[in-house]
C-alpha cells in the first residue's frame, strides 16, 4: 500500500500562495517549471500556513480546556520548550527555549497546555520581546496565578545568515509579574532553569 500524506489547508489562501511564491522565484531569475521547483510553491504554501497556525489559535482557550481546581502555592516550571519561530522583519527562523513558571492561586492547567501556548505565538511571524510578553499575558489573564516569570533564549537567522553575520550570538528575553518581580522567587527561578537537575 502507498504512502499517502493528508493535511488540511484553506484551497484559497494555498493557490494564492502558490501564484504569488511562482512569481517570486521568477523575480529571482528562477524558472519554476523546472523539475526541481515544480512543486516548490505548493510546498513553501503549505509550509507558511503550518509555520503561522497560531494565528488561528486561542492560547487561553487551551489554558481553559484542562484548567483544575488544586490548592498548590509552590512554584510550577515548565523549562527548556522548543520553540521554531518566523522574525517578522526578515521572515528568517529564530530557535531557542522558552522557560516558564508561574505561581498558582487555586487553579492550575496541564503541563502540556503551557508548551502550547508557547507554541500559539512561536508560530505566527513574530519579535521575541513581544512573544515574551504574550506568553506571559495569556497565562496571568487565564490562570490569575500569584506570579508569572516567562525567558526565552533564541538564536535568529537574520543575525546569521545575512546583515551582521554572527554566528554565535543568542538573544535572551524575560518577562515577570507578581510575585517573581521579588529578587527570592526571580533568583529561584532563575537558579532552576539554568541547574540540569537530572
Amino acid at each position: 500500500m502507498a504512502y499517502k500524506k493528508t493535511e488540511q489547508y484553506e484551497d484559497r489562501i494555498t493557490s494564492g500562495l502558490v501564484k504569488s511564491y511562482a512569481e517570486i522565484l521568477e523575480l529571482l531569475g528562477e524558472d519554476p517549471q523546472r523539475e526541481g521547483l515544480n512543486k516548490t510553491p505548493e510546498r513553501l504554501a503549505k509550509a507558511m500556513q503550518y509555520l503561522t497556525q497560531g494565528y488561528h489559535l486561542d492560547a487561553k482557550a487551551i489554558i481553559n480546556s484542562a484548567k483544575f481546581h488544586e490548592e498548590v502555592s509552590e512554584m510550577i516550571v515548565v523549562k527548556d520548550i522548543e520553540i521554531y519561530s518566523m522574525c517578522e522583519h526578515h521572515m528568517l527562523p529564530f530557535i531557542g527555549k522558552a522557560h516558564v513558571a508561574y505561581i498558582p492561586n487555586g487553579w492550575i492547567t496541564g503541563l502540556s497546555k503551557i508548551a502550547r501556548v508557547v507554541d500559539v505565538f512561536a508560530r505566527r511571524l513574530q519579535v521575541q520581546e513581544r512573544m515574551t510578553i504574550q506568553i506571559k499575558d495569556a497565562i496571568k489573564e487565564t490562570l490569575n496565578p500569584l506570579g508569572v516569570a516567562v525567558v526565552i533564549e533564541a538564536k535568529h537567522l537574520c543575525m546569521m545568515m545575512r546583515g551582521v553575520q554572527k554566528q554565535n550570538s543568542t538573544t535572551t528575553t524575560s518577562a515577570f509579574d507578581g510575585e517573581f518581580h521579588k529578587n527570592p522567587t526571580r533568583s529561584e527561578f532563575l537558579k532552576l532553569i539554568s541547574s540540569d537537575l537530572g
